[in-house]
């Protein structure tokens, strides 16, 4: 051993001796008796010591084992090399820059020093350092490969792992230049040396159809074939309901319903009946869901898989789903004409839109009409004759619908209940998977009506279960962090907007609602709405009934759609042996013990599933832009960096217009009011700005689209200086 290994050995036993307090280097010094001629070689110990992991340093300055001022949490990566690292129970994320991010890859379980502390008035943000990597997230990639002499490297699709990955010789099961891929990683590398892997699959050439979207399926992990076991027990499910499966139910056969979705739809899950009664003046509303339960036992095969899935994913150009198809579209499925088994949620409203009275019920439904929003919006919103003719049977129902839908809708407004009504992308795809037209879906009154009817029987069946005292999964929204309130109140305040808070500075909805309804017809409308978007917290599933921030709801939870999510269908099965008294001790525990890693792990794939929609949605919309290259286009700046500033379209399509290419002047990032200002013109661009852009590139395998500002900037300063 070494004189300096020795010194290393007799600093790190110090440290984990159990009466050690941390200490800073004029500490440790003194009391090590070391001379000030020699600090600086105790420094550079203390370092290297620290750099290896096996000591740590506090944001103050003081040395201790690696666990005292350690964290753990889960990286997230970027194209640029830099990361932030999220730990559970800190609202802020930790910054990490790329020469500190210790070869960790995107979705990795790390340790971090947390360097330093946020300082929102300096405008820094918390910084750390990884300095392990406790568990890879990526065990496979899915990039293109690129074939040298003697060796390849894949570059991975996810632009968050910003490095590429070595194919030795013999490794990659003579893959081509071009080829899309499936690498799976056999060592992780080091600082100094790239991860290296062998080619497990090849999905195809980039530029062969589909190949795009099955990359995103594969890079996912998205599950695709049904297990065997599964396929076996579908074999015992029955096509109808039986007279048997019948008995006990509710029967509301009888009554007028309908189902109402969008023309593609084939997995139907809820439907509604309506009437009104002048005499008491209560309308009773009837929200019937599929009763998936009946079909989906626990433990079986059937329900395993649905909770490894948690969820169905709706890709640009395919489902897929949690379920079945002979479940999903056949016997679950609320189709009409056929008799279905439901969950019924059953309601007593009256005039102002209050909830009087309520029924929680098995029942049996047969759906009299298959509606479309796009159908019903024609009669509700256009009144159109040829529809109302078409439908007349049906027309008071939906005029019905329509009069609770307003009430109701009205009193969440006047409660608080934030809407944002930013437009959803529609992406048509020709036959062999080619975009052929990108554009907004906006919602209609159609659409706002089911949600409406669907939130009631949410708020219902979840303030039931709560006073019930049931194990039950809530879905929860928290009020957004002071911190990012005191940012939003500065950036609007620069808008002349402010938002009113309460004494002890808690943010309630109706203060955001309030302000929202205040800007609605500004020019900055847009703008404040994006960075009240920004603000929220993101909603979870979770065993505590903590209410719902953004609905301004005390008692929310997901009902209504036990065909695509896993957590309606777990309700669905608590609720139904509570009916029947079966929620005993033993049964109540049960849930009590599984309940917790449920809410945790389908809050885990909704995000996925989320990515991989936007993922699919990036990538279509670039290979759309491709045919619009150098065309010019008006949009509204959705976002600003130190790096140049986004810029989206009416289209829905979004791209970048990069720093470096505006060359009228140098312009400085200003994050505390979101803008880049030109330092000797004074030209702005700023969050909600409408902007002129010319389309120079879109590349589908990066998924981005660039622009640059299309007029010659001398009417657009113009503009910016009347603001």
């Amino acid at each position: 051993m070494t004189d300096k290994e020795k010194k290393k050995k007799i600093l790190t036993e110090l440290m984990h001796d159990p009466i050690y307090k941390p200490m800073k280097l004029k500490e440790l010094a003194m009391l090590l008796d070391v001379e000030k001629e020699r600090r600086d070689e105790l420094r550079s110990l203390l370092t290297e010591l620290v750099n290896e992991g096996k000591l740590s340093l506090s944001p103050k300055g003081k040395y201790g084992k690696p666990e005292i001022f350690s964290l753990m949490g889960t990286f997230s990566g970027t194209g640029r090399g830099f990361g932030f690292v999220t730990v559970e129970g800190r609202e802020d994320d930790i910054f990490i820059p790329a020469e500190n991010t210790g070869k960790a890859l995107n979705g990795d379980r790390v340790k971090i020093l947390l360097e330093r502390e946020r300082d929102s008035e300096a405008g820094k943000r918390a910084e750390g350092k990884v300095i392990a990597v406790l568990e890879h997230a990526n065990k496979d990639v899915v990039g293109i490969y690129r074939k040298n002499k003697n060796f390849g490297f894949v570059e991975p699709d996810d632009q968050r792992i910003a490095t590429d990955i070595f194919i030795p010789q013999g490794k990659d099961r003579d893959a081509m230049t071009g080829h899309k891929v499936v690498v799976r990683i056999t060592d992780y590398g080091s600082e100094k040396r790239s991860p290296e892997g062998e080619i497990k699959e090849i999905i195809g050439h980039v530029n062969d159809p589909g190949v795009d979207i099955i990359s995103v399926v594969r890079s996912y992990g998205l599950p695709e074939e049904f297990p065997k076991d599964v396929m076996k027990e579908l074999k015992d499910i029955p096509d109808s309901v039986s007279e048997k499966q019948m008995r006990g139910r509710l029967d509301l056969r009888n009554i007028p319903t309908v189902t109402i979705d969008g023309d593609d739809a084939k997995d139907l899950d809820d439907a509604v009946t309506i009437s009104y009664d002048p005499d008491t003046e209560l309308y009773t509303l009837g929200v019937h869901i599929a009763d998936v339960t009946a079909y989906v036992k626990e433990g079986s095969a059937l329900d395993k898989e649905a909770l490894r899935r948690s969820t169905s994913v709706y890709l640009v150009d395919r489902v897929i789903p949690m379920l079945p198809q002979k479940l999903s579209n056949g016997i679950c499925s609320l189709n009409a004409g056929e008799d279905r088994l439901a969950l019924s949620c059953i309601l007593k409203i009256n005039r102002q839109g209050e909830i009087l009275d309520h029924e929680i019920c098995e029942s049996v439904i047969n759906v009299d009409r298959r509606m479309s929003y796009k159908n019903v919006y024609a009669i509700i919103g256009k009144n159109d004759a040829r529809r109302k003719e078409q439908y007349r049977d049906f027309v008071p129902m939906f005029m019905l619908m329509k009069e609770l839908s307003d009430i109701l809708r009205e009193r969440r407004e006047k409660r608080g209940g934030i809407d944002f009504d930013f437009p959803e992308s529609k992406i048509t795809l020709d036959p062999k998977g080619k975009p052929i037209k990108v554009e907004p879906y906006e919602r209609n009154s159609a659409n706002m009506l089911i949600e409406d009817f669907m939130l009631a029987a949410n708020e219902t069946v979840a303030e039931d279960s709560y006073w019930r005292e049931l194990p039950f999964l809530y879905r929860t929204h928290g009020a957004p962090d002071p911190e990012k309130i005191r940012e939003l109140y500065i950036l609007i305040s620069n808008f002349g907007f402010f938002l009113k808070q309460s004494k002890n500075e808690e943010i309630r909805p109706k203060q955001i609602r309030k302000l929202l309804e205040e800007i609605r017809g500004c020019r900055e409308e847009a703008l404040i709405e994006r960075l009240v978007l920004r603000s929220m917290k993101k909603a979870v599933y979770t065993t505590e009934c903590t209410g719902h921030f953004g609905l301004a709801a005390g008692y929310y939870c997901h009902f209504t759609s036990p065909i695509r999510r896993y957590p309606d269908l777990q309700i669905h099965r608590i609720i139904k042996e509570n009916i029947h008294g079966e929620l005993s001790k033993k049964r109540i525990s049960h849930y009590e013990k599984i309940l917790k890693a449920v809410a945790l792990r389908t809050s885990e794939l909704e995000r996925r599933a989320d990515e991989a929609e936007r993922e699919t949605e990036k990538m279509k919309k670039a290979e759309y832009m491709r045919g619009f290259i150098n065309e010019e286009f008006e949009g509204i700046i959705s976002g600003v960096t130190s790096y140049g500033f986004y810029v989206e379209l009416p289209n829905t399509c979004e791209g970048l217009v990069h720093v470096n290419t505006l060359t009228d002047d140098y312009y400085v990032f200003d994050e505390g009011r979101l803008e880049l200002t030109g330092e000797r013109t004074g030209r702005s661009y700023k969050l909600g700005q409408e902007v002129r852009v010319r389309v120079v590139n879109a590349d589908k395998v990066m998924r981005t689209v660039d622009f640059m500002v299309a007029n010659d900037g001398k009417e657009q300063h113009t503009i910016d200086s009347e603001q």
